[in-house]
């Protein structure tokens, strides 16, 4: 049975305009276009969007998705293993984390004492291994060819985004430009991290809380900080 655009979207929590960028992209093409314009999502197109939100979670960017779904040699049977055994890594390291959080709350309430060490046990900073193993799996040149292009592409990508904000923080953040503009920012993040809603809303406040966020985004128009907080949070809770 073929969905509608707007089926899909209640039926797995991925906005409309999220699933038209995916169209928009070739991420994720559906299988029918009615006369009206219409989107129609097959099963195999859910299945498809199911790897998509498999490999956002474990912080692959959209473009990495795109390059490791196109390849030739992709298996989702092998894809889904892979992503179980990932999970399963993240489970642990944010066990892990958790743990520090705890012992660190403890710490603070003087009911223990903790090393240097001990405080940042379960933080990983080293090269993303999901990332090394998809590219051993299906296709170590598309992979590092899309990371070639990549710093330049993001970077002018971002001053676009900036620039096409400063020049509408003069209207209000729940305005139809700003929630256009301010979702681009949103997609665009996602290309290079992953970024849930509310990591989304708390950068956000890190924006205007952080002086160093504040100069460095208000070089492209003053207050340009405080507008893009505002409707980061509007952005979210729209959602």
């Amino acid at each position: 049975m073929l969905l509608k655009v707007k089926e899909v979207s209640e039926l797995t929590g991925v906005s409309i305009r999220t699933l038209h960028h995916y169209d928009d992209i070739g991420l994720l093409v559906p299988d029918q276009v009615t006369e009206a314009g219409y989107r129609l999502y097959s099963d195999e197109n859910l299945a498809d969007l199911q790897q998509v939100l498999f490999f956002r979670e474990l912080g692959f960017s959209l473009k990495h998705i795109k390059e490791l779904l196109s390849s030739p040699t992709f298996k989702r049977l092998e894809a889904l293993e892979l992503q179980r055994d990932m999970l399963v890594q993240k489970k642990s390291q944010l066990e892990r984390m958790l743990a520090t959080i705890d012992r660190t709350i403890q710490s603070e309430k003087g009911e223990n004492i903790m090393t240097n060490e001990e405080k940042f046990k379960g933080f990983d900073f080293a090269k993303n291994p999901y990332e090394e193993e998809a590219k051993a799996r299906w296709g170590k040149k598309a992979v590092e060819q899309t990371n070639s292009q990549f710093t330049k592409e993001i970077q002018e990508d971002m001053n676009r985004i900036y620039y096409k904000l400063a020049d509408i923080r003069h209207l209000e953040a729940d305005s139809i430009e700003a929630q256009e503009a301010i979702e681009e920012w949103f997609l665009l993040l996602n290309r290079i991290g992953s970024y849930s809603l509310d990591a989304f809303k708390g950068l956000g406040e890190m924006y205007v809380a952080d002086e160093r966020f504040t100069k460095n985004i208000d070089q492209f128009g003053e207050g340009l900080a405080r507008f893009m907080r505002d409707a980061m949070n509007v952005y979210v809770d729209q959602q």
